[in-house]
């Protein structure tokens, strides 16, 4: 294997959110969304030249970091940005709050689909905006849209915005064009704005494709924010770079009259070299990492039914967050994943992060870490369910 993600990467002691939030040295955390991974090569060297010039003020982003932007989704996805289409800033929380502010009034709804990524909830709400759900709907091991469900959310004279996660996180879907396509026609007709969250666009598996909003149409291009980042796909989420992509000329200005004023406006000197590296020098890494990621979710899948048969893992399409559901177990998502922390010593996410009721039953884990790392903390699971029984 010529990249080696099954080295076991000592994080304690970094100030690593993930390994350092808590101070058991015993516990695995498959928590929050970043991996074990050290970064491809590439942009490993190019932070190192970076560095070792030793001045680190304010940066520049140079036409460089444009052509890489433009060149990746060019050919990765089969679209086509303008440079004055990109506006850069921190990150895509960062950037969603940005969307957000720039594109609602305090009082109105922002729509999304839940259970959604937590975040989605506090920036809405940090910008007097009020969150309205539409549930995803379970089909199988897999989830849909509520379309009837959506449309009416939609038609609310108060909803001006659907956030969209796309691909979806938690529940790991890959929205294919038609659901974006239907989603777009939905919000056009009530006028409804979208902004897409696409930080894990590039984290698929295998006999799935991303599908970028703006690039399914001529209408979701001038219907749509995008939101995007090569730091999730590349484990630099640290180095903080990422972009909202937006056609329309008169959004974009209060795009970036947004980011200033949430002081969001400026990259440290990092960044812009880690992203370059990233679309322009580690394509075949990336290629390797969801073929491990994929070895990785089989291993979960399998392990689960044979050990663990009150767990019902979903099908995962992207990301590497699988969503599994757990209402066999009889208790609650936040009690069970008590119950694993102090018991096992393995941290996952209680469903209940991403909605208080639709997340209801379930967990989510990251298997972004070596498989001996991810069969370690399944084995202490397996272990303590079949030898006590969860609290009631």
């Amino acid at each position: 294997m010529k990249y080696n993600f099954d080295e076991l990467v000592d994080r304690r002691g970094t100030g690593c959110v993930k390994w350092d939030e808590n101070s058991d040295p015993d516990v695995i955390p498959l928590w929050v969304a970043d991996m074990d991974f050290k970064a491809a090569p590439a942009i490993q060297e190019a932070i190192r030249k970076r560095a070792e010039h030793g001045v680190f003020g304010y940066a520049h982003v140079g036409d460089d970091y444009y052509e890489a932007v433009i060149s990746w989704f060019h050919r990765r996805h089969n679209w086509t940005i303008r440079r004055e289409e990109i506006l850069y800033t921190t990150g895509v929380v960062p950037a969603m709050s940005v969307a957000i502010k720039a594109l609602t009034m305090p009082g109105e709804k922002v729509l999304i689909l839940s259970p959604d990524y937590n975040c989605f909830f506090s920036s809405v709400r940090n910008n007097g905006c009020e969150v309205l759900e539409t549930v995803l709907r379970r089909t199988g091991n897999t989830f849909e849209v509520d379309f009837e469900d959506f449309e009416a959310k939609c038609a609310d004279e108060k909803t001006t915005v659907f956030l969209l996660c796309n691909p979806h996180n938690p529940c790991g879907r890959v929205w294919t064009k038609a659901e974006l396509e239907h989603m777009n026609d939905i919000c056009m007709k009530h006028g409804v704005k979208v902004v897409s969250d696409e930080i894990h666009c590039e984290l698929i598996m295998p006999g799935y494709q991303f599908q970028p909003f703006a690039a399914v149409s001529e209408k979701c291009r001038q219907n749509s924010v995008i939101l995007n980042s090569p730091s999730k796909s590349f484990n630099i989420a640290g180095l903080q770079a990422a972009n909202i992509i937006c056609a329309q000329p008169s959004w974009r200005r209060r795009l970036d009259r947004a980011i200033n004023i949430n002081e969001v406006c400026d990259l440290n000197p990092f960044g812009p070299v880690a992203l370059i590296a990233a679309y322009n020098e580690s394509e075949d890494w990336l290629d390797a990492l969801n073929n491990y990621l994929w070895g990785n979710y089989q291993t979960l899948c399998t392990l689960a039914e044979k050990h663990l048969p009150k767990w019902k893992v979903c099908r995962l399409e992207g990301t590497y967050l699988p969503w599994i559901d757990i209402t066999a177990t009889g208790i609650s998502s936040q009690d069970y994943c008590d119950y694993l922390l102090s018991k096992a010593k393995v941290w996952v996410n209680p469903g209940t992060m991403y909605g208080a009721v639709s997340g209801e039953g379930y967990i989510r884990m990251n298997i972004a870490c070596p498989r001996s790392r991810l069969l370690e903390a399944l084995e202490r699971i397996a272990k303590i369910e079949s030898s006590s029984n969860p609290p009631a």
